[in-house]
C-alpha cells in the first residue's frame, strides 16, 4: 500500500515538474514573440498594434498611406534588438477598423498617441513614412515632451509638389475617385527607379491591393490639405527635434537642410527597397537625438 502511494506521489511531482518547465519554456517563447493588442483611438476606432523588443528610447513605426504595419517588418526585427518597438495600423488600414467618414491627420494623429499612452512609453522617436509623415507630427502634438525625435521618410521636403488650392487638390484627388484600382497602380509604379528589382517592386504595390477606395480617397485629400495649410507651421515648430531620411534616385540630390539625409539609388519606398542602408542611416538619427553622436554619413 505504501509503495502504492509512493509510486502515485512520485508520478504526481514528475508530472508536475514537466508541466512547470514546459510552462517556463512558454513563457520565453512568449517573450521573443510581438505583444499585439487593441486600443480605441479617440472616435472609438480599434486601433492593432504590436509591441517587440526592449530598451529606450521607444521606436514608434507609422506607415504610409493605404498600407499597413508590415511595410516596416526590416525595421521591427532590427531595431528590436535594441529597443522597444511599437507598431500599429492606422484607423481603416491593416488589421485596425474605423468609426470615422474623415481620415484626417489630426484623427491618424490620434491613433498613434492612443497606441504610445496605451503602451506607457515615456520616451518615444516616431518616424513616419509618406503620409505617415504629418501623421507623427499631429501625433507629437498630442504627446508633448515624451516624444524626443520625429523622423519623417520621404515626406518633408522633397521635390514632390503638393497640390495647395482646393481646385488643385480636387483635380488630383479625381482620378481616384473614378479608378482607385488604376490611378493607384500608376502612381505606386512612378515611385520607383528604373533600376528597382520587379520582384520588390510586385510585393510592394500588391500589399495596396487591400485598401479600401473610401479610406484612400479621404486620407489622399486630407493629407494635400494638411500640407497646404498646417504643414509649414507645424514642420517650423518641431524643426529642432524632425530629421529626414528621402530618396536619392539618381544619388545627386543634395540633402535640402541639416536635417535631411539623402539615400542614394532608390525612389520613394526607401526602407522597404533598400533596408540596410535605411536602418543605418536611422541609427545614426538616433544617436543625433539621443546625444551619443552624428547621423552617418550620407
Amino acid at each position: 500500500m505504501k509503495a502504492a502511494v509512493y509510486k502515485k506521489w512520485m508520478t504526481g511531482l514528475a508530472l508536475t515538474a514537466i508541466l512547470a518547465l514546459a510552462g517556463c519554456a512558454a513563457t520565453i517563447q512568449d517573450n521573443k514573440r510581438p505583444t499585439t493588442a487593441t486600443v480605441e483611438s479617440a472616435d472609438g476606432s480599434p486601433i492593432a498594434y504590436g509591441v517587440r523588443g526592449q530598451g529606450e528610447p521607444t521606436m514608434v513605426f507609422v506607415h504610409c498611406w493605404t498600407c499597413n504595419h508590415t511595410f516596416w517588418d526590416a525595421q521591427i526585427e532590427h531595431f528590436s534588438r535594441d529597443h522597444r518597438v511599437i507598431w500599429l495600423d492606422l484607423a481603416g488600414h491593416g488589421e485596425s477598423g474605423s468609426h470615422r467618414q474623415r481620415y484626417t491627420m489630426q484623427a491618424f494623429g490620434q491613433d498613434v498617441a492612443a497606441v504610445v499612452e496605451q503602451a506607457g512609453a515615456d520616451e518615444v522617436i516616431l518616424v513616419g513614412h509618406s503620409m505617415g509623415g504629418p501623421v507623427v507630427v499631429e501625433a507629437a502634438k498630442q504627446l508633448g515632451d515624451r516624444v524626443i525625435g520625429i523622423v519623417g521618410v520621404d515626406t518633408f521636403y522633397t521635390p514632390f509638389e503638393y497640390p495647395a488650392s482646393q481646385e488643385a487638390i480636387a483635380a488630383f484627388v479625381k482620378p481616384f475617385e473614378t479608378d482607385f484600382r488604376g490611378a493607384s497602380d500608376k502612381m505606386l509604379h512612378s515611385m520607383f527607379t528604373p533600376q528597382a528589382d520587379p520582384a520588390v517592386v510586385d510585393v510592394i504595390v500588391g500589399k495596396f491591393s487591400a485598401a479600401d477606395p473610401k479610406v484612400g480617397v479621404s486620407a489622399m485629400y486630407e493629407l494635400f490639405d494638411w500640407n497646404a495649410h498646417q504643414g509649414p507651421a507645424d514642420l517650423q515648430r518641431f524643426s529642432d527635434i524632425l530629421y529626414n531620411i528621402n530618396a536619392a534616385p539618381t544619388g545627386k540630390e543634395p540633402p535640402p537642410n541639416a536635417h535631411v539625409v539623402m539615400v542614394p539609388g532608390v525612389g520613394h519606398f526607401v526602407a522597404q527597397v533598400k533596408p540596410v542602408a535605411f536602418n543605418q542611416v536611422l541609427e545614426g538619427i538616433i544617436d543625433r537625438l539621443t546625444g551619443v553622436g552624428d547621423p552617418v554619413a550620407k
